[in-house]
């Protein structure tokens, strides 16, 4: 779903995926919206923040659908103000964490071959969770050199995480992403303590009241700025992991550039990012952010860089 905030002069920009898991549908989407359509309409000088808390204050369980409007309203902003969203914020980009690649799960040699259409990525995160994850991971580093990342998907146990960890990080792997389920305190913790590779959380930090219950359970947190509301929450979440000592890392729902343009405003204030969503679409809708072997490359543009393929610019 994309959503267009404009001016009359400029056009704003935001995207959010549906996702059966957390029951978001278009329709459920749509509807968030336009309960709050005369409120949006009604702001004047706009502030994305303060925007955010309000919409947010009627419909508090829709975070999908806020996500979108929140980025619309940022680079909508940056447009109006004349400058990319992340030199509003004060944010040099000079120094930027490479995106990985996702090889999804498949049997191995699907993997491999997937592997192999792309391979010149300087880091591939692997989704695991079956019975042979060693034995995948063991013929995906034959064929690469790059650093691997892992993510289990709440699929192991916690003796399962701890034994991987040791064979893993002898791999060449980064850190293990959500090898437990969310919930499951006790485990994580004895991970976090006895693992040979940092644990990151993804399903167990999803909104911002996560990010502390995290702590002293995980080295890392995994944001996703649909499941949490967008760009306004994201940043307390950073600020507060990092106040609380863990890395951060922003990841994507296999969004186009829209939503993957604003994941890039974020960029300076990361550990990590998973922002191959564009590249893994058969077509995309949108210019802005691009990710070439993952490095990300700034357009030449304001506010989060979306122009929508198709549509003359407005700025």
């Amino acid at each position: 779903m994309i959503v267009e905030l404009s001016d009359g002069v400029h056009r704003g920009f935001g995207e959010a995926t549906t996702n059966r898991y957390y029951g978001m549908t278009l329709s459920r989407m749509r509807h968030a919206l336009h309960a709050v359509r005369e409120l949006v309409e009604a702001t004047d000088a706009l502030d994305p923040p303060s925007l955010w808390q309000q919409v947010h204050d009627q419909i508090p369980d829709e975070p999908f659908a806020l996500c979108a409007l929140d980025q619309a309203a940022y680079d909508l902003w940056g447009k109006q103000k004349g400058s990319p969203v992340y030199r509003l914020w004060g944010l040099d980009p000079t120094n930027i964490p490479l995106s990985n690649y996702t090889i999804g799960i498949d049997d191995v040699e699907k993997m491999v071959s997937k592997l192999r259409e792309v391979p010149d990525w300087p880091v591939y995160k692997i989704k695991l969770g079956t019975a042979d994850d060693i034995a995948i991971v063991r013929e995906l580093r034959r064929h690469t050199g790059a650093v691997f990342r892992v993510d289990a998907n709440c699929g192991w146990s916690v003796d399962q995480t701890l034994e991987y960890s040791s064979q893993l990080a002898e791999l060449g792997v980064e850190f293990i992403e959500q090898p437990l389920p969310r919930g499951d305190d006790e485990g994580t913790e004895r991970c976090y303590r006895e693992s040979s590779l940092p644990i990151m959380a993804d399903e167990s930090c999803i909104v911002e009241q996560d990010v502390a219950l995290c702590a002293g359970r995980f080295h890392g947190v995994n944001i996703k700025l649909v499941k949490c509301g967008g760009l306004t929450p994201a940043r307390r979440m950073i600020d507060e992991a990092r106040g609380l000592g863990m890395k951060v890392m922003v990841g994507c729902m296999t969004e186009s550039t829209v939503g993957i343009s604003a994941i890039a405003q974020l960029l300076p204030l990361l550990d990590h990012v998973d922002m191959d969503g564009a590249e893994l679409l058969a077509e995309d809708i949108a210019t802005g952010v691009r990710v070439t072997r993952g490095k990300c490359q700034y357009p030449n543009k304001n506010g989060n860089g979306v122009e929508l393929i198709g549509q003359s610019a407005q700025e």
